[in-house]
């Protein structure tokens, strides 16, 4: 193997003079290949076996590409639509045009609409699971805290936007891959990316609708 490895070594880079140069004295370095395969580093190296490049997952990106789009409904600019039935949520921008996002709904059961205003902003935010998430979460098996401070493992993810006084919240998450899915119990999620996006373009007082 070892002398396989040597003679591939000489033929990228011990190239013959009359070959290595062009006409305006450039150079190029040969491709590493044998007459019989062509293979890349990483294989020779494996011995044949192809290599997997590994890749770690960015929990803060979703699998759902924000975008622009045209977006002519009559709201007023600044207006949160949150659609239930595609999974996505509009921020109007006016002129015509709306910022949308992927987004987790409610699961069967805990999906609901309405309107309501965002009442509070927080960063990083504490989680409290309500008493009666932490009973149906118990009889499943898991034992849910009283309270998380804000940090990565934190299901709320890197920003919260308290909707009324009710419990539901428009969050970030630690699983983007729920985005795209009704699987949250009935906040709004996104993932910590696009979660930042839009706290930051949006203020205390913010009409948010929430529709099937």
């Amino acid at each position: 193997m070892k002398t396989i490895i040597a003679a591939l070594i000489a033929t990228a880079f011990l190239v013959p003079a009359a070959h290595a140069a062009g006409k305006d004295g450039s150079f190029e370095v040969a491709s590493l290949q044998s007459s019989a395969v062509k293979t890349g580093w990483l294989q020779v190296l494996s011995q044949g076996k192809p290599a997997k490049a590994k890749t770690a997952k960015n929990i803060n990106l979703s699998p759902i590409q924000r975008e622009l789009i045209a977006f002519n409904e009559k709201v007023a600019p600044g207006t949160i639509i949150v659609d239930n039935s595609d999974r996505r949520l509009y921020h109007v921008l006016g002129n015509g045009v709306a910022m949308r996002y992927g987004v987790s709904v409610g699961r069967e059961g805990f999906i609901w609409t309405g309107s309501n205003t965002v009442s509070r902003k927080a960063e990083w935010p504490t989680w409290n699971p309500p008493k009666e998430m932490r009973v149906r979460e118990a009889r499943k098996g898991h034992v849910l805290p009283i309270t998380m401070k804000g940090g990565i493992d934190n299901p709320l993810g890197a920003r919260a936007m308290y909707l009324g006084s009710t419990i539901y919240r428009i969050h970030g998450t630690n699983q983007p891959s729920s985005i795209g899915k009704a699987m949250s119990s009935g906040c709004i999620r996104m993932a910590n990316e696009d979660v930042e996006h839009l706290y930051a373009n949006v203020t205390i007082g913010t009409k948010v609708i929430v529709r099937d």
